[in-house]
């Protein structure tokens, strides 16, 4: 009798490993994994409140863009990741050419983000807009004395320039869209002029670069305009304009924070979801009020802080031009001398 109780046990705790019960949905949402290039404070806000509307958890890692693509290519299909959130679309661009994402199928999508902004195959999109811009020091400079990216080359700003170091995929990508529009000569010409109007070495990051045009040490400079925004909602106002460049030509040059669905990932449902709701009214808003970036739809409100600088014509360059032309921008930037 207890043998043939233990042999019953015993059958039943096999079944059991064999066939798990499920849980109710509501007790175990399906997760999701972002590799993303932006920093938590960033970010979790976003994906707290995706979480909050949807159910679906969110885990993330974040490091720098070209490391966590690296990291996808040597996972291959055995990586956990679903989704790679980064910014600019030359990242972008590397990540579809190196065949991490997979296309997706969204009526949603393909609404509300406009071509310029995304893979024509719909491998990745963007979601908000950076314009990468003209700082100037208000106390020295007057806005008319401001026109073009191309006109920092001139004279007038021998010893007054700052920039940031061209390591950065930011600058690269302004020349890389330069290199689209006007020929290889004339480019080289304006990026030589600017490293010799340098009022110092180039910086590290936008932020330094703004504290140098703050103290005096340059004049004027060339940076993504979220950069100062968040110096005003961390300090308060700053003696900085923002100058939008190139109105009467090309237009800004603008870039995205945008995303695309891991090719391996075996959740591309709860993955486009995602993307669908960082396009949809909510999660524009959301984003515009967290990163401090113009929506991609023109029709979502901006933060407080950036609206009265006003709107601006934006370069209509397709930014997948941005990512085929910008080994081309290094190799042009190394040349004339711009480290």
């Amino acid at each position: 009798m207890y043998f043939n109780l233990c042999t019953l046990v015993l059958k039943i705790a096999i079944l059991t490993l064999s066939f798990p019960l499920a849980l109710p949905a509501q007790t175990s949402p399906q997760t999701l994994l972002i590799y993303t290039s932006q920093k938590e404070e960033f970010v979790k806000p976003i994906f707290d409140r995706f979480s909050q509307e949807t159910g679906i958890k969110i885990d993330f890692i974040s490091d720098k863009g070209p490391v966590l693509i690296e990291r996808l290519k040597s996972e291959g299909k055995n990586t956990r990741a679903d989704l790679l959130l980064t910014v600019d679309a030359g990242n972008l661009w590397f990540a579809q050419s190196q065949g991490l994402f997979q296309p997706i199928q969204s009526a949603a999508l393909e609404k509300n983000i406009p071509t310029q902004f995304r893979d024509p195959q719909n491998h990745w999109f963007g979601f908000t807009q950076r314009a990468r811009t003209i700082l100037y020091n208000s106390n020295k400079v007057k806005p008319e004395q401001l026109s073009t990216y191309e006109a920092l080359a001139d004279s007038q700003w021998k010893g007054r320039l700052c920039l940031r170091t061209s390591k950065n995929v930011y600058n690269q990508s302004l020349v890389a869209v330069m290199l689209g529009q006007q020929p290889e000569s004339q480019v080289a010409a304006t990026v030589k002029g600017w490293v010799s109007n340098l009022a110092a070495e180039p910086f590290a990051d936008d932020t330094k670069m703004i504290e140098a045009i703050i103290a005096g040490q340059c004049d004027v400079g060339i940076a993504n305009h979220y950069y100062l925004a968040r110096m005003i909602k961390a300090k308060g106002p700053q003696p900085v304009g923002v100058f939008w460049a190139n109105q009467k030509t090309s237009g800004v040059h603008v870039n995205i924070f945008g995303a695309g669905v891991v090719k391996a990932s075996p959740k591309a449902k709860s993955a486009t979801l995602f993307l669908e709701w960082l396009a949809s009214d909510r999660g524009q808003t959301t984003l515009a009020e967290n990163n401090l970036e113009f929506p991609i739809r023109p029709k979502i409100a901006v933060s407080k802080i950036i609206e009265p600088w006003g709107n601006f014509k934006a370069d209509r360059t397709a930014l997948i031009r941005v990512g085929e032309l910008q080994s081309k921008a290094v190799q042009l930037m190394d040349k004339v001398g711009y480290r």
